[in-house]
């Protein structure tokens, strides 16, 4: 039984009694057929005798014996040497596929572990090869994962420390009669009280979308109408920052079938960021278009713009392009990566473009105009 596990357990010995089971039955054809074939060569070899008029019933039974002994003896030396041959292939074949299967096996380890470093040589272009190579951008992935959630932690600590002391000092101040109990400090904690609140909404919607739980109420909506009202919503905080909101919104924009609130929060998701990052004195222009297959709407702003390396990655969740500015104001672009689950959850696109560091950025997403 222990054999039998262990032959269960090691892939080693699997190969190995393959290609042994593999020569028995080579082995046992050939005898097979020498069998059958050794009749027939010493009836050829007793006619020819035969003909040179040689009749001696003991030379013909001497000549069967040695020609059978003959038979069975290469047989045997030919599996001797096949056999020590396939332990050579085996030991070399199963090297060269356990190595890298038990490097991927260390590295999974480590991966589990929490260490996420670990890389695998790719040992040839064959399969294993494409299996060790896939194996390397899983735990490229993974590594940046798990930092942006080590990243997002902090964030998270910050943005509610934040609040939570400015609601304990303030309270610590009305019970010692340091703090006038008035509506403007009611106020205050009122504000930081909702700060916490979108922080937790955010997160929440974070959560449902990554696990594809959006539930979408369709109905039909004038896109047209919609960015109108959310650029209204928002346009006394571009005035109170000094940025210019300008809309450029083609005529007759068609209805489409649309989740109302969700749409709003892509759109208000996008047009807070550009406000974010976009300085005094900036633009923010919204564009809204339609072509014969799909609705266009493209937020463009004059702001601080996204380097190269940064553009394919800023929807992806927990990413941050400027750590040192993040939990000052930046957050941790959970905004933008619900806003690209909600637009695929409608059948559209989303993505970024941006000329450079300091020239600005433009924020466009679809959506197909049928259903």
């Amino acid at each position: 039984m222990k054999v039998l596990t262990v032959i269960r357990q090691r892939l080693g010995w699997k190969l190995f009694l393959s290609y042994l089971l593999v020569l028995i039955i080579g082995f046992v054809i050939l005898d097979v057929t020498a069998e059958l074939q050794t009749p027939e060569v010493l009836a050829r070899n007793i006619t020819t005798l035969r003909a040179m008029q040689v009749d001696n019933p003991d030379l013909v039974a001497d000549l069967e014996a040695h020609l059978q002994d003959a038979v069975h003896d290469q047989l045997v030396l030919a599996t001797f040497v096949a056999i020590v041959a396939a332990i050579a292939a085996s030991i070399f074949t199963t090297r060269r596929i356990l190595r890298p299967i038990q490097a991927m096996t260390l590295a999974s380890q480590r991966i589990a572990a929490g260490d996420y470093q670990g890389r695998i040589e790719p040992p040839s272009p064959d399969e294993l090869g494409a299996l060790a190579t896939s194996f390397n951008p899983m735990a490229e992935v993974l590594d940046s994962t798990e930092r942006r959630r080590i990243d997002l932690i902090g964030d998270v600590a910050h943005e509610l420390r934040t609040p939570l002391s400015s609601i304990r000092s303030s309270l610590e101040g009305l019970v010692d009669g340091v703090v006038p109990c008035e509506a403007a400090t009611f106020l205050g904690l009122q504000r930081e009280v909702s700060r916490m609140q979108r922080l937790a909404h955010d997160l929440e919607d974070l959560s449902r979308a990554e696990a594809g739980q959006i539930r979408l109420e369709l109905r039909s909506v004038d896109m047209g109408e919609l960015i109108n009202s959310v650029a209204a919503r928002l346009r006394p905080q571009f005035e109170d920052k000094g940025v210019a909101l300008r809309l450029e919104i083609a005529p007759r924009l068609p209805h489409l079938q649309v989740d109302l609130s969700r749409m709003t929060q892509v759109i208000l998701n996008l047009l807070g960021n550009a406000l974010h990052y976009t300085a005094p004195d900036g633009e923010v222009a919204i564009r809204a278009w339609s072509d014969h297959a799909e609705l266009f709407v493209a937020i463009q702003d004059t702001g601080v713009g996204i380097s190269a390396e940064h553009l394919p990655h800023i929807f992806e969740r927990f990413y941050r392009v400027d750590k040192s500015r993040s939990r000052a104001g930046g957050g941790s672009g959970i905004r933008l990566t619900i806003a690209r689950h909600l637009v695929e959850a409608h059948g559209g696109r989303i993505w970024a473009t941006s000329a450079g560091l300091n020239q600005g950025s433009t924020f466009t997403f679809t959506l197909p105009l049928s259903p």
